[in-house]
């Protein structure tokens, strides 16, 4: 063997089950099949600006269809969908869009959002924008009734997420909703984990603002959009300028391979939803009866009010990251992808008033259309048996 170079173990995907579908999910091979045709010489790899040859109507007639799949699901307006890099950008872009210049604005959003929302208000604090984060109660649900006790007279957006990444908790969008219109301000959602997951009608839910993002829904990485309400207009103010694309909004080359991506995993959504979320509730019910017949075990957030696919369970007495990675075939975290790199104890779980050691000793499954019965009862036989090891080491 050659001097300095080292053996690591990997371990072969074959041999773990994936929980991790909050994270990302993997693209589904429908719509990997109609990105391919958009990348080649052969397929349609033209810009969808090019409007003076047949290369750039062909690609821009797949954006405009892709566009069409993506109001479809959400009961939207074609030209509402603003195309972006992904969930994040649309946070940043709704947010910081609303408020432009006006330095004496006030938000009402919550303590527990995604940090796109999170470090986006912060920013905006700093530049003199007041903001009110409304802290959940034990169950994680934000209602519509601290959300209008939060109102001020120079309120000009409300920001709350559909469905909480972490513990999966879905909030009564539409209550919020009405609250927002009656008092004649802004309502934006993050809907990156409840997007496919669960029905959505801008219309009735009067959500002026939606985030979204292709990679929780089969679709590629990379690709997100904001749906932008066109009556009454919502006017925003660009993050990014040069070439006027997306009517002004977001200027910059259409990746036409990846929205069409989006727009085939939109339209799988609209067709499999009703089952597909059926069936993976019953996975995660079926996951959640093996798991709290451990001693010690407890669910994160409200049992009712959830998304199907998502289960945050706290194990007392271990680690958190002891017990992840002692679960070394079964992909599960301890938090967010987004701020799985951090050791500090999850800042969802403390804003639900869950104390340091049991938020520390927390894990997300995650399930999704892939999952089987099979996974699930590896991985909680798996969880029940490394938790004896764990706080049962063999006496040497």
């Amino acid at each position: 063997m050659a001097q300095g170079t080292e053996v690591k173990h990997v371990m072969s995907k074959s041999r773990a089950v994936y929980m991790d579908y909050a994270a990302t999910t993997p693209v589904d091979p429908r719509v990997a099949h109609k990105m391919s045709n958009c990348l080649l010489m052969d397929g349609d790899f033209g810009n969808p600006a090019s409007n003076s040859h047949i290369f750039g109507w062909e690609a821009d007639e797949l954006v405009e269809a892709s566009r069409v799949q993506l109001a479809n699901l959400i009961n939207g307006d074609p030209l509402e969908i603003v195309w972006t890099s992904g969930a994040t950008e649309s946070d940043n872009l709704a947010v910081k869009g609303v408020v432009g210049e006006c330095s004496d604005a006030h938000i009402v959003t919550s303590s527990y959002e995604h940090k796109a929302v999170l470090d986006t208000c912060e920013y905006l604090e700093r530049a003199g924008v007041e903001v009110t984060y409304l802290q959940p109660p034990a169950d994680g649900v934000i209602t519509a009734e601290m959300v209008a006790a939060a109102i001020k007279a120079n309120t000009v957006l409300v920001s709350i997420m559909h469905v909480n990444n972490e513990i999966g908790v879905r909030n009564d969008i539409e209550a919020i909703g009405r609250v927002c219109k009656e008092r004649d301000i802004l309502f934006h959602v993050d809907a990156a984990q409840s997007l496919g997951k669960t029905p959505i009608d801008v219309e009735r839910m009067s959500i002026d603002l939606m985030s979204m993002s292709a990679h929780k829904i089969y679709g590629p990485k990379g690709i997100g959009a904001l749906y932008v309400r066109r009556y009454p207009p919502v006017k925003l103010e660009p993050l990014i300028h040069g070439g006027g694309h997306e009517r002004g909004l977001r200027s910059g080359t259409l990746p036409t391979h990846q929205i069409v991506g989006f727009g085939a995993a939109a339209e799988l959504c609209m067709r499999l939803m009703p089952t597909e979320s059926e069936r993976i509730e019953e996975n995660r019910r079926r996951l959640w009866s093996l798991l709290k017949q451990v001693p010690g075990v407890h669910l994160n957030g409200s049992e009712d009010h959830r998304v199907s696919g998502i289960l945050n369970v706290a194990f007392e007495g271990i680690e958190g990251e002891t017990l992840l990675m002692a679960l070394d075939d079964v992909a599960v975290s301890s938090g967010s992808a987004c701020t799985s790199a951090s050791i500090e104890p999850s800042y969802v779980l403390r804003a639900i008033g869950l104390p340091d050691n049991l938020a520390a000793a927390s894990l997300r499954f995650s399930l999704g259309r892939y999952t089987t019965k099979e996974d699930v009862d590896f991985a909680a036989q798996r969880v029940v048996d490394t938790l004896e090891k764990l706080r049962h080491p063999p006496h040497l």
